[in-house]
C-alpha cells in the first residue's frame, strides 16, 4: 500500500495502523483510509492516469491496496455516454449516464471488491467473504475465483435468482439466511469475529470502500478533466455516494481538477428510504426500517454510511429523493427504451430521482449531470416481466400482415 499512512477514525480523529479492522478501539467509530496526498501529487499527472492501464487501477496511487498485488478482472472504465434522448424527454442538454451495467460481473461492484481482494491478499488472508444483498455476491465469488482462495457468501433466502445463479457460477459456499439483509449482516459480524476470513465489508470494510472512489475520478477524465455540476447516486449504505464526492475532492487535493462544485443527489426507494427520510425531516440521526421495495440491490435498512452521506449532501448543497415501485419500474423502461441501456432496479431508482429533480427544476437544462447506473438489468427481470408481450402468428406472410394491421388499428 506505497501511499497509504493509516486508518483514522472518523469520529474521534484517533489513528490506527493499517490493519483489517473497521472500527475505532477508543470510540466504536467507523475507520477510513489516510493517504500522503503529498507524494501521490508528485508522481500522478493527468498523463500518467492516461498511460496506465484501461481499468479503474490507472488510479492506483489513490487506492489502498498494492497493484503489483492486484486481484484484477477489468473492472472500471466503464462508458459515460451522453444521453440526449433521455435527456431530450427530461428537458436536459447536458446528460451523461454512468454505465456500471458493462463490469465484468455486471456491477459497480467489481470496482470495491477488487480493491478489497488486493487488501486481503496483502494481509495474507486464505478465504473472502461477504454479506451480500445480490450484486457483491457475485462480484465477490468472481474474485475469489480469479486469487484462487476460498469465498464464504451469505445471501438473504428471498433473492433474486438470477443473482444468486449469478455468484453461485464461480463455485463459492452460498449460504442463503432466512431474514432481510440487516439480519445477514449482523450473523456475518458474528462470523467475522470468530473466523481468520477476510469479509470485504466488515473488518475490510474501511479498503473495500475505497473503491467507489473511482466511481468520480473515471467521471472527471471521461468529462475532459472537470467535476459535473450534478450527480445523481443510488444508496443502499450510503458508502458508493460518499466516496463519489471523496473522490472528486481528492482529484481536486493533488492538482488534477479544479474544486468540485458538485451537487450530490441521493437516490432511494421508498421501501428503503432511511436516509432521504433523515433528510427530509431535517435531521442526522438515522432512523432503520424495515425495506419493502423492488430494489433489493438497495434494502438495507440501517446504512451504515447514512450519516456520513447526510453530511456529503449538507456539504455539496444537493438534495435526498426517493421514489416507489411504479415509478422504478417504469424509470428502468423509459432509460432502456430511450437510451438502450437495462438496468437494474437501481438503476430505476437513478432514473426516476432524476425525473423528479428535473421536473422541480433542480437541474438547469445546461448544467452537466451524471447520473449511476450501477447495475445490470438481466439480474432483477422480474420486475419487468410485463413487457414480454409478443405478436404471435403462423409462419405466413398473410398472417404477419394481418397481425401487423391489427396492431396498428
Amino acid at each position: 500500500m506505497p501511499y497509504t499512512t493509516a486508518l483514522r477514525c472518523k469520529e474521534c480523529s484517533r489513528e490506527s495502523e493499517l490493519l483489517p479492522v473497521n472500527v475505532c478501539d477508543f470510540c466504536f467509530g467507523p475507520l477510513e483510509v489516510q493517504y500522503d496526498y503529498d507524494a501521490i501529487a508528485r508522481v500522478m499527472s493527468r498523463e500518467s492516469i492516461k498511460n496506465g492501464p484501461p481499468s479503474m487501477w490507472r488510479y492506483a496511487e489513490l487506492l489502498p491496496a498494492d497493484p503489483e498485488n492486484r486481484v484484477d478482472i477489468n473492472a472500471g472504465l466503464t462508458p459515460l455516454i451522453k444521453a440526449d434522448r433521455l435527456g431530450k424527454a427530461l428537458g436536459l442538454n447536458e446528460l451523461y449516464l454512468k454505465n456500471d451495467c458493462v463490469n465484468p460481473t455486471y456491477s459497480f461492484k467489481d470496482r470495491v471488491v477488487s480493491v478489497a481482494a488486493t487488501a486481503a491478499r496483502d494481509f495474507g488472508f486464505d478465504t473472502l467473504a461477504c454479506a451480500s444483498t445480490g450484486n457483491l455476491a457475485g462480484s465477490v465469488a468472481a474474485h475469489a475465483a480469479r486469487a484462487g482462495i476460498r469465498c464464504y457468501v451469505f445471501i438473504p433466502a428471498d433473492l433474486e435468482l438470477g443473482k444468486v445463479v449469478g455468484a453461485a457460477i464461480y463455485g463459492p459456499t452460498l449460504v442463503a439466511v432466512n431474514g432481510s439483509y440487516d439480519d445477514v449482516n449482523r450473523l456475518c459480524s458474528e462470523i467475522a469475529d470468530r473466523y481468520g476470513w477476510a469479509f470485504v465489508n466488515i473488518n475490510v470494510r474501511p479498503y473495500y470502500s475505497e473503491g467507489s472512489k473511482t466511481l468520480g475520478y473515471e467521471a472527471a477524465e471521461q468529462l475532459g478533466w472537470r467535476a459535473p455540476d450534478h450527480a445523481i447516486v443510488p444508496a443502499a449504505s450510503g458508502s458508493m455516494f460518499t466516496k463519489i464526492w471523496k473522490g472528486l475532492n481528492e482529484l481536486h487535493d493533488i492538482g488534477i481538477i479544479s474544486k468540485p462544485n458538485t451537487k450530490m443527489h441521493i437516490a432511494q426507494a421508498e421501501g428503503s428510504s432511511p436516509i432521504v427520510s433523515a433528510y427530509d425531516a431535517g435531521i442526522k440521526d438515522i432512523r432503520p426500517v424495515r425495506p419493502d421495495t423492488v430494489a433489493k440491490s438497495l434494502a438495507i435498512g440501517n446504512p451504515a454510511d447514512g450519516y456520513y452521506a447526510l453530511k456529503v449532501i449538507e456539504d455539496s448543497e444537493g438534495t435526498g429523493h426517493a421514489v416507489n415501485d411504479e415509478e422504478i419500474v417504469d424509470s428502468m423502461k423509459l432509460l432502456a427504451q430511450t437510451e438502450g441501456i437495462f438496468a437494474e432496479t437501481a438503476g430505476g431508482v437513478t432514473i426516476g430521482v432524476l425525473r423528479k429533480l428535473a421536473a422541480k427544476g433542480l437541474i438547469g437544462k445546461d448544467e452537466v449531470t451524471v447520473a449511476y447506473i450501477t447495475g445490470n438489468g438481466l439480474k432483477t427481470q422480474e420486475a419487468v416481466q410485463d413487457v414480454a408481450q409478443t405478436v404471435n402468428i403462423n409462419a405466413s406472410l398473410r398472417d404477419f400482415e394481418d397481425a401487423i394491421k391489427a396492431e396498428d388499428a
